[in-house]
C-alpha cells in the first residue's frame, strides 16, 4: 500500500533477518547514547535474537511493515492486536509497539505516514483507539505523538537491562468511519 511518499509493505517470516538487523540498528542509534552500554546490551540480547524476531513475525496478531522509499527500506512499524498487545489485550484497540525510522530518513514524514496508515487500519477494523508506550524522556517522540492527537492516559515500568524506566502510555480515539443513517 502506498501512503504519501512511501510504500508500506507487510512483512513475512522470510523478512526476519532484515527486520532483525533494522531493529538492532534503529534501537542502538536512538537509545544507545542515552543509556548505559551494559543495559542496552542486556536488553538487546533478549529482544533482538533471531528466535524472538521469528516468533513475533509468526504471531498472527502482530503485524510488521517496512516503509520503502525508492526501493530502500527506511523504517518499520509493528502493530499488535488482541492478545498480542503488551498491556491491555483490548479487542477494540491496536497497539503501536514499535515505530522506527532510520536516522538518515528523518524529516521525510515517514513516521507521519506510519501513523496515518495505522489510523486507517484501525478505522477499517472498526477499532475504538490506537495506543502506544513511549519513554518519558523521549520528548521528541512524545511531541510527535501529541501532534497526531495522542494523549497520555497512564504509565508503566519498562526494564532496560537493570534500569527501571517509565513509559508513558498514550492513546488516540478512532472516529467512526460509518455515516449516520438518514
Amino acid at each position: 500500500m502506498t501512503i504519501g511518499t512511501i510504500t508500506i509493505q507487510k512483512l513475512a517470516l522470510a523478512d526476519a533477518d532484515v527486520l532483525l538487523a533494522l531493529s538492532k540498528k534503529t534501537f542502538f542509534d536512538f537509545f544507545g547514547h542515552l543509556n548505559k552500554p551494559e543495559d542496552i546490551e542486556a536488553y538487546a540480547s533478549v529482544a533482538f535474537t533471531p528466535q524472538k524476531i521469528q516468533a513475533e513475525l509468526s504471531n498472527p496478531n502482530s503485524h510488521f511493515y517496512f516503509a520503502i522509499s525508492n526501493g530502500e527500506i527506511t523504517g518499520y512499524l509493528k502493530l499488535n492486536y488482541g492478545p498480542a498487545q503488551t498491556e491491555f489485550q483490548d479487542p477494540n484497540a491496536v497497539e503501536i509497539e514499535r515505530i522506527y525510522v532510520l536516522a538518515e530518513h528523518h524529516g521525510k514524514k515517514i513516521g507521519h505516514q506510519f501513523i496515518d496508515f495505522t489510523l486507517k487500519e484501525a478505522a477499517g477494523k472498526n477499532l475504538q483507539y490506537v495506543w502506544l508506550g513511549v519513554w518519558e524522556h523521549n520528548q521528541k517522540a512524545i511531541a510527535f505523538y501529541e501532534k497526531h492527537g495522542f494523549e497520555v492516559f497512564s504509565s508503566h515500568e519498562f526494564a532496560l537491562g537493570s534500569d527501571k524506566q517509565t513509559d508513558l502510555l498514550m492513546r488516540k480515539a478512532i472516529l467512526s468511519s460509518s455515516k449516520p443513517k438518514a
